[in-house]
């Protein structure tokens, strides 16, 4: 099954004899596979590389790998250029193209990229260089995702970045010129930035900073029915200088009654549509936490920068990677149950996996049944244990 799996990733060029000039025992093609083998069976450390490799024999035969430790793997990936990951994990993307070409986004909105970024905190005193504040030691990774559909999304571009690198920052890699409408909360709302993208025809939905002056030019009418969720619909201009090209203020109430302004360049859409594509901005928050929980991705495997960047690179690709697998079987089944089913099948036959992702139970649930009430029985704690069946009030005493 892994050898499948790995068979997805696009390595041909890594295994040029002109890059391996240097590593005799060790390509980079063989070292991508074993870390990306690692990330998608969550090997944790690597005194537990060495017992995987060792126990997996074949694998590590048909990698081509004949002997080699935990410390020099660590070693190779914290000199590996990231440019190389970076353009392994722009060909996987292409590959994953074939499967997600036809797809074209949310009904009546499109395609959305939503850019954030997240944190990953390191160790202060492994991590000096990765300093914010006093016990904050933290890289980020901005990412960019993708909404293919209301089921697929998947990161088409990250920029990896020490602590202190603001969101805007890192959105300046980000946020580019294309048929997608890019969605953001107000960490990146900037001015400057934002008339640019209104000279650029960028599509944007942006949430407004609270203190942001705003200038309205025109208000609109908002449809019946949606007056319980709109709250307003407007041309407005930004700020007191009057600098900016107008853009479409929404404000919105959600479901727990909390108010959100954001900003628009989707003139062509109703007001409850545009709320929608703030609401699908949650869809990231979720990834980040995916990639967390499910990769164990706040696991690093390295306290050097370059090696923690390429992790990064190496998590995207799992991820891609897992996706493929979903998108490639046809499985209705969530990512996490993929995820669940390649490591539980790692060193199985990929008909055995797929079969068993189309197993159905035989015996379905009639759901949680009600259970009668039943007497009290008295419980035997023994005689040997202390047992108080009420709190006594605590009572404070003087010492005579």
């Amino acid at each position: 099954m892994i050898s499948q799996c790995l068979s997805l990733l696009p390595t041909k060029d890594l295994a040029c004899p002109l890059l391996n000039y240097n590593f005799k025992k060790l390509s980079i093609e063989q070292l991508v596979k074993v870390f990306v083998t690692a990330q998608l069976d969550n090997w944790k450390s690597y005194p537990e590389f060495d017992t995987q490799m060792h126990a997996n024999q074949s694998l590590m035969n048909e990698i081509g790998i004949k002997g080699i430790s935990g410390s020099q793997l660590s070693r190779r990936i914290n000199e590996l250029d990231t440019t190389i990951l970076q353009t392994l994990f722009f060909n996987v993307l292409n590959e994953l193209r074939a499967y997600t070409h036809s797809l074209s986004g949310i009904p009546n909105i499109g395609k959305l990229h939503i850019v954030d970024a997240t944190h990953i905190k390191l160790s202060p005193v492994l991590s000096e260089w990765a300093y914010v504040t006093k016990g904050w030691n933290v890289v980020k990774m901005h990412t960019r995702l993708v909404v293919a559909s209301p089921d697929v999304h998947y990161p088409d571009k990250i920029v990896p970045s020490n602590g202190k690198a603001s969101d805007h920052e890192g959105g300046e890699f980000l946020i580019e010129s294309d048929d997608a409408t890019y969605v953001m909360d107000r960490g990146y709302m900037d001015k400057i930035r934002m008339n640019q993208w209104i000279k650029d025809k960028i599509k944007f939905v942006i949430r407004l900073k609270n203190d942001i002056r705003i200038q309205v030019e025109e208000e609109y009418e908002i449809p019946e029915g949606n007056r319980d969720q709109i709250l307003r619909d407007a041309k407005v201009i930004l700020g007191v200088e009057r600098k900016m090209e107008p853009v479409r203020l929404v404000e919105y109430r959600d479901e727990n009654g909390n108010v959100y302004k954001v900003a628009t360049t989707r003139w062509d859409l109703t007001p409850s549509e545009v709320a929608d594509i703030y609401k699908n901005r949650w869809i990231i928050e979720l990834f980040f936490k995916w990639i967390k929980q499910s990769l164990r991705f706040v696991n690093v495997w390295s306290t050097k920068p370059k090696g923690i960047w390429n992790q990064m690179f190496i998590a995207m690709i799992a991820y891609v990677l897992t996706l493929m697998v979903k998108l490639k079987t046809q499985s209705t089944k969530s990512m996490l149950d993929i995820l669940r089913h390649i490591r539980i099948y790692f060193n199985r036959t990929w008909s055995e996996f797929t079969a068993a992702l189309d197993y159905k139970p035989k015996k379905t649930s009639r759901g949680r049944q009600k259970i009668p009430d039943k007497p009290k029985i008295e419980v035997d704690f023994g005689t040997l244990a202390l047992v108080v069946k009420t709190r006594k009030k605590q009572v404070k005493r003087m010492i005579k």
